[in-house]
């Protein structure tokens, strides 16, 4: 199946209502809504990664894209659900312990949901307890954000946590964390930005 290039381009322009017309009309029609995901919307939303990457547009391009993207999986998650549709792996993502900015944490859920994973969004002020039990309900990578530099002594104990299950990644990210930071602390992934976390987990996964 050919590219929905308006189904695309309404993703990127975060244009909610043609997203949802054009989505709602496949549903009437029986389509492919599987083709639609993988074809159209998935890489609308990678289009946007790589845009937000090279400074081509800004963090509010990236969440009216992203929140776009969400009335499209919410109107397709029902039907995939039906259908026996896989997701291409179990994410779970939160910010640490007592940090309480979501902002980061919610774009990079959004792009991991775009790209087709299945996110378990554990919130904000999460301890290792939270990502423990996303994990023993099969989330296969743990995502930790942190936006203040006093927070993010807690994502090595995240990361000394989950060295103990090898089938586990461990990706951190957030304004004051580094590559240099990630290695320090033993992290398996670093994403400088949401498009980034989505690659790295990409390649580990």
């Amino acid at each position: 199946m050919a590219r929905n290039e308006e189904l695309f381009n309404a993703i990127c322009k975060g244009d909610r209502d043609t997203v949802r017309k054009i989505i709602e009309g496949e549903i009437s029609a029986q389509g492919d809504v599987v083709e639609l995901l993988n074809h159209s919307m998935i890489p609308a939303m990678r289009e946007m990664g790589e845009r937000f990457s090279l400074n081509q547009v800004y963090v509010p391009d990236m969440l009216i894209a992203a929140r776009a993207m969400q009335t499209g999986l919410g109107l397709i998650e029902p039907l995939l659900v039906q259908s026996g549709h896989k997701s291409t792996a179990k994410v779970c993502i939160g910010t640490v312990k007592g940090d309480l900015h979501d902002i980061g944490k919610n774009l990079v859920a959004m792009m991991l949901k775009g790209a087709g994973y299945e996110v378990v969004d554990l919130g904000v002020d999460c301890d290792v307890n939270r990502f423990e039990q996303a994990v023993s309900e099969g989330a296969q990578a743990v995502c930790c954000s942190a936006l203040l530099t006093t927070t993010m002594p807690y994502m090595k104990t995240v990361v000394d946590y989950f060295k103990d299950h090898p089938d586990v990644i461990v990706v951190i990210g957030g304004a004051p964390v580094t590559q240099d930071y990630a290695d320090e602390i033993g992290a398996d992934g670093y994403g400088a930005d949401a498009n980034q976390a989505v690659k790295v987990i990409d390649s580990r996964l």
